[in-house]
């Protein structure tokens, strides 16, 4: 572990979003079979926290059409907290069906987006969580919100913080005990992190919060860093940097969880994960996709990685 930075948590959570978020826009379907061999990569990298699949409509987003199989698959696993995004009534009761151990309830801090994304004004995704909260009562299934575009949106542009505010208050209003905020169009700052992390604190009363970076424009990390200083210990992140809203134009991925392990534990964080195994599932998943990935750390490895000196040329002049 490297030195630890004074102010930073000794700790932090990771949630791996790759099997939803990182693989929702891929345009080949990914088979069943290659989703759970790379959730169980990730699982034996020491990840237990995962955002497995949504339960939306074939249609709208065709890579999730087997969320039910690819939930099943490891809805035993009593070590693992398996989360779905829900996007309405009809999905609820499917995750439900399926067994998830909670359901992610997302809506838009900017209007234009939620019709984009959901096709639904902000209000009328309020509603409905609503229904969904009467439906979940009874179950043992928890209810988490996310709120996407809370940095900023790709039509309306800044997205004033009242907004966000409002719509975790009434997160918290609803039950929920655990609050994303969704960098979905990759413009967060390390001072919108701040901004909107102090504003937050004083009404999430026992609410938990979670920061979900994007690295469209390449500083993904150090909105790690923003969190991390404010005392956030809970990050999302997709293997390989996989990812990017299919509903965003110039949408790119997220940030990836192997880079945002080596961060962390060379802060002095830990994470409870095995870096070596999480480089092996980046590069599981670039053969499973057969293209190149954006992580870096999968293409470096770790820091004090040496190599013989025979291994590059010497200068000559």
């Amino acid at each position: 572990m490297g030195a630890v930075i004074a102010g930073f948590p000794d700790r932090a959570v990771i949630t791996e979003v790759g099997p939803r978020d990182g693989l929702q826009s891929e345009p080949a379907f990914v088979s069943t079979s290659e989703k759970i061999r790379l959730i169980q990569a990730l699982l034996d990298a020491g990840l237990r926290r995962f955002e497995i699949t949504s339960f939306v409509s074939p249609k709208a987003v065709p890579q999730m059409r087997d969320a039910a199989e690819v939930l099943a698959a490891f809805r035993d696993r009593k070590d693992a907290h398996l989360t779905a995004l829900v996007p309405n009534m009809r999905g609820a009761e499917a995750a439900i069906e399926a067994g998830v151990d909670a359901m992610v309830l997302f809506a838009s801090a900017s209007e234009s987006h939620n019709l984009k994304n959901v096709n639904r004004s902000r209000a009328g995704s309020l509603a409905g969580f609503s229904e969904i909260a009467r439906l979940a009562e009874g179950t043992g299934i928890r209810l988490q919100g996310a709120i996407a575009t809370a940095f900023g949106c790709p039509f309306e542009g800044d997205v004033d913080v009242g907004a966000v505010v409002d719509q975790a208050r009434a997160y918290v209003d609803l039950g929920m005990d655990h609050i994303t905020l969704g960098d979905t169009t990759g413009m967060a700052t390390p001072a919108l992190v701040i901004e909107r992390v102090q504003e937050l604190k004083p009404i999430l009363a026992d609410a938990g919060l979670a920061l979900h970076f994007h690295n469209t424009r390449g500083v993904g990390l150090a909105c790690v860093y923003a969190g991390l200083s404010q005392g956030i210990t809970h990050y999302e992140s997709s293997i390989g940097g996989l990812g990017g809203c299919p509903f965003v134009p110039r949408a790119t991925g997220n940030i990836a969880t192997e880079d945002l392990a080596y961060l962390l534990v060379e802060s002095g964080v830990e994470t409870g994960t095995d870096l070596d195994r999480l480089i092996e599932a980046a590069q599981l998943a670039e053969r499973i996709l057969d293209r190149e990935l954006p992580g870096q750390v999968m293409k470096a490895g770790h820091r004090l990685r040496t190599a013989p000196m025979d291994s590059v040329r010497t200068a000559n002049g």
